[in-house]
């Protein structure tokens, strides 16, 4: 018997809605016998190739009201959520330090994410610093100085430059988009309609 289909999960480390999505997807996808493939890409990189802007940018009334969902979001999901004093911050760093990880720990890989996000959207670190990256990594037990390299390794830097061209061709515009079965959901509000999904079979 096949095993069944993978779901993909692309996001920015910089998303809040990608947080709140992270500390879900996976025990969703359990639940019903399926594994989460992550995907972590850069949405400046997204935005610019879609011709798209950051839902807060430019302030006004848009603005405020995402602020204010973010933090009611979490709440209505029972997840911790302090908002970031600087918003968004780049992320290239913590995401090449993810495929890397990747590429000799899945599970460590995705103890690391976790670790990022929840550095960035519950203790306000900057998780835009390479130091920063390596302390949350090197907390995590990896090799600070191999980190170190890799961030700055031409394969970990083309290696992000390919996800978020997989990304765009796979039709993603924003964090969370999660892939299943070929439907797409976006958007942490999905979860119920993925679950629905996961349970029927496709409705």
């Amino acid at each position: 018997m096949n095993d069944p289909a993978t779901i993909d999960f692309w996001f920015d480390f910089s998303s809040p809605y990608g947080y709140l999505m992270s500390e879900r997807i996976d025990e969703l996808a359990a639940r019903h016998g399926r594994k989460v493939r992550w995907h972590p890409v850069l949405l400046g990189v997204i935005f610019q190739a879609t011709d798209s802007r950051p839902p807060v940018a430019g302030g006004g009334s848009k603005a405020a009201y995402m602020l204010n969902d973010f933090r009611r979001s979490a709440r209505f999901m029972g997840i911790p959520y302090n908002p970031p004093s600087r918003f968004p911050l780049p992320t290239q760093n913590a995401a090449r330090a993810y495929y890397w990880l990747h590429g000799q720990d899945c599970a460590l890989a995705r103890r690391f994410a976790h670790a990022v996000y929840r550095a960035f959207f519950v203790a306000d670190r900057d998780i835009s610093a390479p130091d920063s990256v390596l302390e949350i990594a090197a907390g995590l037990g990896v090799d600070r100085e191999a980190l170190a390299a890799a961030l700055q390794s031409p394969e970990i830097k083309a290696r992000l430059k390919d996800e978020c061209d997989r990304a765009l061709a796979a039709g993603v515009f924003g964090s969370p988009h999660v892939l299943i079965d070929g439907e797409a959901f976006f958007g942490a509000d999905r979860l119920p309609q993925i679950e629905r999904w996961l349970e029927s079979g496709g409705f």
